[in-house]
């Protein structure tokens, strides 16, 4: 059998997507408490303050707060060995700034992660996904202020110390190298003070850009470095976005720009969290973009005492790069820029179906680092038919997902070390780039729709039971 017998099968949320509860039990305001409702074709925008009248769907998204009893039933009864979540950093620190945690948001996370262990489901905590605190964009327009990094590991040892016997596997950020393009500016740095208009029209400064995320360098390889030395039981892993890129054409210009491509989007992050340093390239990628960044003494020395333990990496899409002008005017549908591949389909948000693509990333990943991995994000967001009798028949998530499962088995075969499968969105939640709920993911289906109606309901997909018997059978059952 090509998995391990312990490998970890399960799913993942966010809690900006998933809890809800916004304001409740002293729980601050986030980056996405600020972010309306938006859809495929219309983006959601930042509103400083709140507008009367207006939805803003990671208020309640699909309620975990209140649900997580019974979705973490849910989980146990598809036979999860893992359950990927993050904690929301103001529910612990509400506006990121207080100099001592909130017991009742700590409380919560304790009853989250005893409900686990009931079950004997292995929590795989984000400590930050896409939730800074909003306060922390006035005070200091997000991770562009050095100060962040204070507030951040003061969130991560409070933490740590109140869940050390909970929690083993921690990320320190979700999808970190989103800073290197400008959707990460509201995502995950933060670098929108005083803005407010649709996110695809935040002025991109990637001077602003990539000091923040050199912050973030810090701030996690400080966290990783005070659990290593506090907490041994700990494992430390990164997350990144992979975005595989394919060469459009054989012409030497179009590897080459892919190459390029290939380091700024999928190796520049990664090369410093695992091996502790900045990458010789990308200082010529920083003289060409008049990037200067500021490093304090003592930051080279952090970055190399605090690399990770393990990789882990959402996998969507690919897309190929070329440098034909006629060919990048063709150029649409893709998360993250780049050409369509003419020998790929596309799900209903354009984003490339690859399941090759994944095969090839594991190899190349595990190449590069020789570190164990995880595949914690995957899948495929859809529009879901729910059908008079509660029932959802999803066969076309059921297919993607089995292919990319094939893969990952064919990697392992060709040697990489892989530990674990979250794919994305195991239950409805709100989507983070369209602030939509109309693209599900779930292997449940939740009753909430965009205009922020729905009782909140579960059922289970016809996807539910098929991933059911592919946990049972430890991958053998397709």
């Amino acid at each position: 059998m090509p998995f391990r017998d312990d490998f970890l099968w399960g799913g993942a949320t966010a809690a900006n997507q998933y809890e809800g509860a916004w304001d409740t039990d002293g729980k601050g305001a986030s980056v996405p408490d600020h972010c309306t409702n938006g859809s495929h074709k219309t983006p959601k925008r930042v509103t400083p303050e709140f507008e009367e009248g207006t939805l803003y769907p990671s208020r309640e998204a699909t309620d975990f707060y209140h649900h997580y009893m019974e979705d973490i039933a849910l989980a146990a009864e598809m036979g999860f060995r893992v359950f990927r979540m993050s904690i929301n950093w103001t529910r612990i620190f509400p506006t990121g700034m207080e100099e001592e945690p909130n017991e009742a948001g700590l409380a919560f996370y304790d009853k989250v992660f005893d409900e686990l262990k009931k079950y004997n489901i292995e929590p795989l905590v984000t400590i930050s996904h896409y939730e800074l605190p909003y306060a922390l964009v006035e005070k200091y327009n997000g991770w562009y202020g050095r100060e962040v990094i204070d507030c951040y590991v003061r969130y991560c040892k409070a933490i740590f110390e109140r869940y050390q016997n909970k929690v083993k596997y921690w990320l320190t950020f979700n999808e970190i190298n989103a800073g290197t393009t400008p959707m990460g500016t509201v995502l995950s740095l933060g670098t929108i003070k005083g803005f407010s208009g649709p996110i695809n029209t935040v002025p991109d400064e990637p001077q602003v850009r990539f000091q923040a995320l050199h912050h973030q360098f810090v701030a996690s390889a400080l966290a990783i470095r005070y659990a290593h030395d506090n907490y041994p039981q700990f494992r430390m892993g990164n997350m990144s976005i992979f975005a595989t890129k394919y060469p459009y054409t054989c012409n030497p210009a179009d590897v080459l720009e892919c190459q390029k491509q290939m380091r700024i989007m999928n190796w520049f992050c990664s090369d410093v969290q695992a091996r502790g340093y900045y990458p010789s390239y990308i200082n010529r990628f920083f003289e060409e973009k008049g990037i200067t960044i500021q490093k304090e003494p003592g930051d080279e020395e952090i970055l190399k005492q605090g690399t990770i333990d393990f990789y882990t990496f959402s996998y969507y899409m690919s897309s190929c790069e070329s440098v034909d002008p006629e060919v990048l005017g063709k150029a649409g549908g893709n998360l993250i820029g780049g050409v369509a591949n003419p020998y790929l389909k596309a799900s209903d948000w354009g984003w490339q179906i690859d399941p090759e693509g994944l095969r090839y990333s594991l190899n190349e990943i595990w190449d590069r680092y020789q570190l164990p991995m995880m595949v914690v994000e995957n899948g495929l967001g859809a529009y879901d038919k729910l059908e008079a009798d509660g029932t959802v028949h999803d066969s076309y998530r059921i297919d993607y997902l089995k292919k990319h499962i094939e893969q990952m088995k064919e990697a392992v075969k060709d040697g990489v070390d892989l530990m674990g499968y979250t794919p994305w969105g195991w239950i409805d939640v709100v989507s983070a780039s369209t602030g939509e709920m109309a693209k599900r993911y779930g292997f449940v289906y939740v009753d909430k729709y965009d205009d922020g109606t729905g009782d909140l309901s579960r059922r289970r997909k016809d996807s539910f039971f098929w991933y059911q018997k592919v946990i049972r059978s430890n991958g053998e059952e397709l």
